[in-house]
């Protein structure tokens, strides 16, 4: 791996002494602003990221972790970050949680604040789209960084990846729905062109060719704004689609909202599954089959393999993928509970 840049090799960049250095990266007035500008610039072109906290953390009795997620607002997130915290938490480590709201400008800004307050490690689920500035800086810390649900870099070697394996999902909730009767099955849900609208479409796609089942799409958002749209597309342009696999829950409980107000309830007629099995899956009416990731046992199990590398140095596989499994409630099985 590149050596990290020091503050050594800042000051030879700048043409100054070190405690120049120091003194711009303390803020210090003494420093002239075209002395401060020369620092910062050189700093800027060799990749130096000042870490404040560094040598504190190496002897603190309590380190800290950074943790980065997309959208925070989605409860599949919210349990996984908070049950991260809480497991990191049972073995002495802090953790500092930010949401970067799928902005990757965003993304890494807080990524370098972390770095530079002394984050000792830090989990990211990726923004879509550019990432690279995020992954760059952190290839320079040498920090364990660790993916998880979205894969925002390949070099998983660097930075290892772990999600679920989606694709075994939707091929499973399409079967359960054939099953059930369902004969026209569409997706609705998750942008196109994405690695993890891909993953959960594939196993849904490979079923429907094998049961010589056409295919019908719908892409958008994430959300139960897009899934209450979808209904009324159903409805008005593909009235033979009797089944629907959805993204994630909270598109299929919009979903089964706009088949209701049409007056078309859910659970015979048509049928739903959605994916991750949030908590309000269960508590909806009718109540909502989905495809269960459960992110609580994956947060505590991204703990372990964390903890192992921060302190054991035992880096993880550069891959994993959690198993699955199909919760069938009444939106697939009609009346049955």
């Amino acid at each position: 791996m590149k050596r990290r840049p020091t503050i050594l090799d800042v000051a030879a960049r700048a043409g100054v002494s070190k405690s120049t250095v120091s003194l711009v990266l303390q803020g210090s007035p003494q420093v002239k602003p075209g002395t401060r500008a020369a620092v910062q610039t050189a700093m800027a072109e060799i990749g130096y990221v000042y870490n404040r906290a560094a040598a504190n953390l190496r002897s603190a009795s309590v380190g800290l972790v950074g943790l980065v997620i997309n959208d925070l607002r989605n409860p599949f997130f919210t349990e996984f970050a908070t049950t991260l915290q809480m497991t990191l938490a049972s073995h002495g480590y802090a953790t500092v949680i930010a949401n970067s709201d799928e902005d990757p400008a965003l993304q890494a800004k807080l990524v370098a604040s972390m770095i530079e307050h002394g984050v000792a490690a830090l989990v990211i689920s990726p923004v879509y789209g550019e990432g690279s500035e995020t992954f760059d800086q952190l290839a320079r810390t040498g920090l364990p960084v660790c993916q998880v649900l979205r894969k925002g870099d390949e070099r998983t070697e660097l930075f290892p990846f772990a999600s679920f394996d989606y694709a075994d999902g939707s091929a499973a909730a399409t079967r359960h729905l054939i099953e059930q009767g369902a004969r026209n099955i569409a997706f609705v849900g998750g942008l196109p062109g994405r690695a993890i609208t891909r993953e959960r479409k594939s196993g849904w796609r490979e079923v429907l060719r094998e049961a010589g089942i056409a295919e019908v799409a719908l892409h958008g958002k994430s959300t139960r704004g897009f899934g209450l749209q979808a209904a009324d597309q159903l409805i008005a342009d593909h009235p033979q689609v009797d089944a629907a696999i959805c993204f994630n829950d909270l598109v299929a409980l919009g979903l089964m909202t706009g088949f209701a107000r049409a007056g078309r309830p859910v659970g015979q007629a048509f049928r739903v599954v959605g994916f991750d099995d949030i908590e309000e899956a269960a508590q909806s009416w009718p109540p909502l089959s989905s495809v269960s990731c459960d992110i609580a046992h994956f947060a505590q199990d991204t703990a372990a393999r964390l903890l192992a590398w921060m302190v054991d140095q035992d880096r993880p596989a550069p891959e994993l993928r959690s198993a699955v499994r199909l919760v069938a409630r009444a939106s697939s099985l009609g009346n049955q509970t």
